[in-house]
C-alpha cells in the first residue's frame, strides 16, 4: 500500500515545500512533476487517487488530488497567472515569495498584502480545456474503473478542515450559493484569499454535478439554466475546467486524457456569475468580455470544478481491463499481450458464438460484425481514411425491438458507444454538427462530437416517409461525410472547419441503408424468437462474467496491434486479382480488391496474426463471395434491394 500521506491530500504542501527549497530557480516546477510522476508509479499508486467519474465532486476535499478520465470537448483562450509572487507585511515589511502554480486564486498570510511591482514577479500563461467525461461511455467501464479503487480512495464527505479566512457554518455556505450578491459583497476588492491552509477556505458545496437529457443543470446562480455542453442528451458526471501548464500544444479538441491534478473548488471563483455584480471592481480587461462569455467560462465551481493538471496524458483507450498503455517497452504491457494472445483463438470462437445467437443464428453476419468492431482508422493517405469498415446490416425486422437489443448487447462489449435512432423527426430537432457561439465565445457540443474508436449504431428501421427541413438535409450529409471521409465539418458561422474523427459506424435497416457503408450484409435469421426482449436478455445472462471481460479485452486490444503485409503475399495476391479479373472482369473491381484486403486485414487480426498469411487470404475471398452471392439472392428476391 502507497502512502496516501501529504502528496495525495495537500498536494499544495508538498509544492510549496520544494517551492521552499528551490525557487527563485526555475527548476522547481520540473522538480514538482517529476515528483508526483514518482509517486503515482508506486504500488498501482493511480487507484488510490480519487477519480472524479466515480465521487461526486461535494465528497472531494477541496486542494486534495484527483483523476479525471475525460474528453477535451472544447478550448478557450491561453490566460496569465502570476507564477511567482511576493507577499508584504506593511508593518513589519517583512516579505514572502509564493507559487501561484496550480491556483485559481493567489494566498497571503494575515495582515499581508500583494506586491504587484516586486521584482521577482513572474508572470506565467496555462491554457483552460473544457473536459466532460467520455461521450457515450459504457456503464461496466465505470463499474470496473470504479471496483479496481481501493475503498480507502472512495472518499466520504469531509468537514473536519476549517477554513481561517471566514468560518461559517454550512447553511451560511448553502446561503452563499443561493445569494451570490452577499458572496460578491464579501470576497469583491480582496486583493487575495488571506489565510494559510492549503487546504481551501469554504466546504465544497452539497450539489450534484449532473446533466439532464436536455444538458441543462438548474444552478441558482446563474438565469438561464446552464448548459454543461455534453455532446450526447442524458449524459451525467462533472465538466471541469481542466487548467494546463505544460504542453499543451500536443493536445487537441476531442481528445480522450486522463488527467492528475489539485481540485479547486473555491467560491470566489462563481462571483463572476452573479448578474448584479460591480463592473467597476471588475478587472478591464475582463470587461471586454461579454456577460455571456463569463458566465460560460467561469461557471460556478460547485458545478463545474476546476482541476490544475500536474500530470496528463492521452489515452489509446477507456477499457479499464488493460493496461493504460500498451507499450512495447513496458515488461508488463508485453506479459499481459503475449498471455492473452495464447489464448485468443477459443475467446474468437466464444465471441463468434455469442454474436451468432444475437443475430439470430447468422453465422456470416457474426464473423463481419466482428471484423466490424476490430476495425480502425490507422491511416490517412491524403483525404482517404484507411482502416474504416462500416458496415450496413440490412434485413433487419423492421418496427421491431431487434436493434434496440442488439445495440444493448454491442454496448456491453464496447467502452463507448450511441445509438442513433434515425427518424424524420429526430434528424430535423437534433444538433448533430458542433457550431462555435461567438457570443459566449465557446464551441457548442453536437452528436457527432464523439472520442475516436466510439462504436455509434445508427437505426434506420425507424424512418419513415416525410420532409427533411433544412437542418435534417444537413444531419444527413453530416453522417454521411462522418462514414465515407471519417471527418465532422464543425460549423464556425463564417467557415467550415474540418475535424477528423475514428468513428465504428453500423447501420441497421431494411433494405439498403440510404447512407453510404464499406459493405452491405443482408441478415439471413436461422430463428425468430418470440419474445425478442426475453431472448436477447438470456444471452448477456448466460454469458459468465470472465468470459464478458474477455469479449472486452479481444474487442480493445486487437484495434492496437499493427498489421503488415510481406512482399511475398503482396505478389500474391496481386497475382490472384489478375486472375481473377481474366476469370470475370465485370464481377471484380479495385474496389472489390480494396475490400478484400481490407477482410483480409481485420480476419488476421480477429485470429491474432499480424501479417497476412495466404489461408488468411483465402477465406477473406471466400467470406466475400457468400456475402455478396447472399445480396444476389436477395436481388433475386426484391429486385430494388441493391
Amino acid at each position: 500500500m502507497p502512502c496516501v500521506g501529504d502528496w495525495l491530500n495537500s498536494p499544495l504542501s508538498i509544492v510549496q515545500g520544494i517551492f521552499a527549497q528551490n525557487a527563485p530557480n526555475s527548476d522547481w516546477e520540473k522538480k514538482v512533476t517529476e515528483y508526483f510522476k514518482e509517486k503515482l508509479k508506486e504500488n498501482n499508486a493511480t487507484n488510490w487517487v480519487p477519480s472524479l467519474n466515480d465521487v461526486p465532486v461535494h465528497y472531494l476535499k477541496p486542494n486534495s488530488l484527483v483523476k479525471f478520465r475525460c474528453m477535451i470537448q472544447d478550448m478557450f483562450d491561453p490566460e496569465f497567472y502570476m507564477g511567482v509572487y511576493e507577499t508584504v507585511d506593511p508593518n513589519t515589511n517583512a516579505r514572502v515569495l509564493h507559487f501561484g502554480k496550480y491556483r485559481d486564486v493567489a494566498e497571503c498570510g494575515p495582515q499581508q498584502e500583494i506586491d504587484l511591482n516586486a521584482s521577482q514577479t513572474v508572470t506565467s500563461e496555462r491554457q483552460t480545456f473544457y473536459c466532460v467525461p467520455v461521450p457515450g461511455e459504457s456503464a461496466w467501464v465505470k463499474e470496473i474503473s470504479f471496483l479496481t479503487e481501493p475503498v480507502q480512495a472512495r472518499v466520504s464527505p469531509s468537514t473536519s478542515y476549517t477554513p481561517s479566512r471566514h468560518k461559517r457554518s454550512y447553511e451560511e455556505d448553502e446561503d452563499m450559493d443561493l445569494h451570490p450578491s452577499k458572496q460578491k459583497e464579501q470576497h469583491m476588492g480582496e486583493s487575495c484569499c488571506c489565510g494559510g491552509d492549503n487546504h481551501g477556505c469554504v466546504e465544497p458545496k452539497r450539489l450534484e454535478t449532473e446533466a439532464s437529457a436536455g444538458h441543462h443543470v438548474i444552478s441558482p446562480n446563474c438565469s438561464p439554466p446552464l448548459d454543461l455542453n455534453f455532446p450526447l442528451p442524458g449524459e451525467k458526471g462533472p465538466a471541469c475546467l481542466v487548467k494546463v501548464y505544460e504542453s499543451w500544444e500536443s493536445f487537441k479538441v476531442n481528445d480522450v486524457l486522463e488527467v492528475f491534478g489539485v481540485l479547486s473548488v473555491d467560491p470566489v471563483l462563481s462571483i463572476v456569475n452573479s448578474e448584479e455584480r460591480d463592473s467597476s471592481t471588475l478587472d478591464p480587461m475582463e470587461c471586454m468580455d461579454t456577460a455571456e462569455e463569463q458566465r460560460v467560462h467561469s461557471p460556478p465551481a460547485s458545478l463545474v470544478p476546476r482541476i490544475h493538471v500536474i500530470l496528463a496524458q492521452k489515452l489509446q483507450h477507456i477499457n479499464p481491463l488493460l493496461p493504460a498503455c500498451l507499450n512495447e517497452e513496458e515488461s508488463k504491457s508485453c506479459e499481459f499481450v503475449s498471455n492473452f494472445m495464447s489464448e485468443l483463438s477459443p475467446v474468437r470462437a466464444e465471441l463468434l458464438g455469442f454474436l451468432t445467437h444475437a443475430l439470430l443464428g447468422d453465422s456470416l453476419a457474426a464473423e463481419y460484425l466482428i471484423l466490424h468492431l476490430i476495425s480502425t482508422v490507422y491511416a490517412r493517405r491524403d483525404v482517404l481514411p484507411l482502416g474504416k469498415f462500416t458496415v450496413n446490416l440490412s434485413g433487419c425486422p423492421r418496427n421491431s425491438a431487434f436493434t434496440e437489443h442488439l445495440y444493448r448487447l454491442i454496448q456491453q462489449l464496447v467502452p463507448a458507444s450511441y445509438h442513433l435512432r434515425m427518424s424524420i423527426e429526430s434528424m430535423n430537432q437534433s444538433r448533430f454538427i458542433p457550431h462555435k457561439d461567438y457570443t459566449a465565445n465557446r464551441l457548442v457540443s453536437g452528436l457527432l462530437q464523439l472520442a475516436s474508436n466510439t462504436s455509434l449504431v445508427i437505426d434506420e428501421t425507424q424512418l419513415e416517409q416525410g420532409q427533411l427541413d433544412t437542418a435534417g438535409v444537413h444531419n444527413v450529409t453530416a453522417l454521411g461525410n462522418l462514414i465515407t471521409w471519417q471527418k465532422v465539418d464543425y460549423d464556425f458561422n463564417y467557415h467550415r472547419m474540418e475535424f477528423p474523427c475514428n468513428i465504428n459506424v453500423l447501420i441497421t435497416s431494411e433494405g439498403r441503408s440510404l447512407l453510404p457503408s464499406d459493405c452491405q450484409v443482408h441478415l439471413q435469421p436461422q430463428i425468430i424468437p418470440p419474445n425478442m426482449e426475453e431472448y436477447m436478455s438470456s444471452l448477456l445472462t448466460a454469458v459468465l462474467p470472465s468470459v464478458l471481460n474477455k469479449f472486452r479485452i479481444y474487442l480493445s486490444l486487437l484495434r492496437l496491434l499493427d498489421y503488415s503485409i510481406s512482399d511475398e503475399v503482396t505478389k500474391a495476391v496481386e497475382e490472384d486479382f489478375v486472375e481473377m479479373r481474366k476469370n470475370n472482369p465485370e464481377s471484380v473491381t479495385a474496389d472489390d480488391l480494396h475490400k478484400m484486403l481490407l477482410v483480409a486485414r481485420f480476419l488476421s487480426l480477429s485470429a491474432g496474426q499480424t501479417t497476412l498469411s495466404r489461408e488468411r487470404w483465402l477465406r477473406a475471398k471466400q467470406l466475400e463471395a457468400l456475402r455478396k452471392a447472399r445480396l444476389q439472392q436477395q436481388q433475386c428476391v426484391n429486385g430494388n434491394e441493391l
